[in-house]
């Protein structure tokens, strides 16, 4: 009887580990889940692009279903920035921003192209340190804070929720202007 009982249960144990090997478990499905939104960016560094001397006029955000985003927009053609995750310094200064910066997670912003026009006058309102944007209530997107212009580079240091994937890219117009835009999504996958 006691042979019978235990030939019993190892069997009923090999079925189950050969069912669970033959179909996947609901943890490794969400594991490897569907891409959120369809968002395939990931968190690594994106750079491209020349420096330019179109200046930074305006910086915005904004709240969609998969991501937040942050716009920045110049007077004139640009193309170049470096965005990554990591400590952000002040332009000509060196000092750090991220104990002045919200969230778990702090984007690096280098746009090539400076926020001062052609006779060195700031032309944006932010001072270096500021907080340019209200982002109350955005799901993903915590501060945004201004880090300074110099030599024709301007930083921002975007702090997220946490590390989360995002994608830089240039928008042409209106006009004659342009657009960087990051956008950051709002989780990994489903």
């Amino acid at each position: 009887m006691r042979t019978r009982r235990t030939v019993t249960t190892l069997l009923v144990a090999l079925a189950a580990l050969i069912a669970a090997t033959a179909a996947p478990s609901t943890a490794t499905q969400a594991a490897t889940g569907t891409p959120y939104c369809g968002i395939t960016w990931g968190s690594a560094d994106k750079t491209a692009g020349a420096l330019s001397s179109a200046p930074l006029i305006d910086v915005r955000t904004g709240r969609h279903d998969c991501h937040d985003r942050v716009v920045f927009e110049f007077d004139g053609p640009v193309t170049g920035y470096s965005v990554g995750y990591g400590e952000t310094y002040t332009e000509g200064e060196g000092l750090p921003l991220s104990p002045y910066t919200a969230g778990g997670a702090l984007l690096r912003v280098s746009l090539r192209a400076p926020a001062y026009d052609d006779e060195h006058l700031a032309t944006v309102p932010y001072r270096t340190g500021e907080h340019v944007a209200n982002v109350l209530r955005y799901q993903t997107l915590r501060d945004v804070v201004f880090g300074g212009s110099f030599e024709g580079y301007s930083t921002f240091a975007v702090g997220v929720r946490a590390r989360l994937p995002f994608r830089v890219f240039v928008l042409a117009g209106p006009g004659n202007h342009s657009r960087i835009v990051l956008d950051v999504a709002h989780q990994w996958q489903e």
